[in-house]
């Protein structure tokens, strides 16, 4: 069995929005700027977000629940299920958030799974800007049942 698997992103992009509270306002301006790439993907976002952007942008955007409530770790479960495949979190490094473990761990499962992750308008700028935002992606993540077989033979 192989280390490592590939994992396609398809052409349509399953793309997670979330944005702590003083940087939603860039956000909400950010999707109206790429409305026209963004109506052309999945979106989902955690909920006070997803619900701003809707309201604002007219943009179809699934809420899951807001971040200190649990969003960012749902969001994070869609990324191990392979359900979301760019993650765009304008994050406000500059205020002290309660849920910062949830962020982190989200930030972390992002990795693991080798998902793009923008966390300021620029990275995202370049993201979607991106010559893969229109084609199918190949990535190559951890064989995790292959991971987990040789866990548990060895312990």
């Amino acid at each position: 069995m192989e280390d490592k698997i590939t994992l396609t992103i398809g052409k349509q992009k399953n793309i997670a929005l979330i944005a702590h509270d003083g940087k939603k306002p860039l956000l909400i301006q950010w999707c109206e700027d790429n409305k026209e790439i963004l109506k052309n993907h999945f979106l989902c976002g955690t909920g006070t977000t997803a619900r701003m952007i809707s309201d604002k942008t007219g943009l179809p955007v699934r809420g899951y629940n807001s971040g200190p409530l649990g969003g960012d770790q749902q969001i994070g479960a869609k990324v191990v299920e392979g359900r979301i495949d760019l993650i765009v979190f304008f994050s406000d490094p500059l205020t002290a958030q309660p849920h910062d473990p949830d962020v982190k761990a989200l930030m972390r499962i992002a990795q693991v799974y080798d998902i793009p992750i923008a966390v300021n308008k620029a990275s995202a700028d370049f993201m979607i800007k991106s010559a893969f935002m229109d084609t199918p992606y190949d990535h190559d993540v951890i064989n995790f049942q292959k991971n987990i077989a040789d866990r548990a033979n060895t312990l």
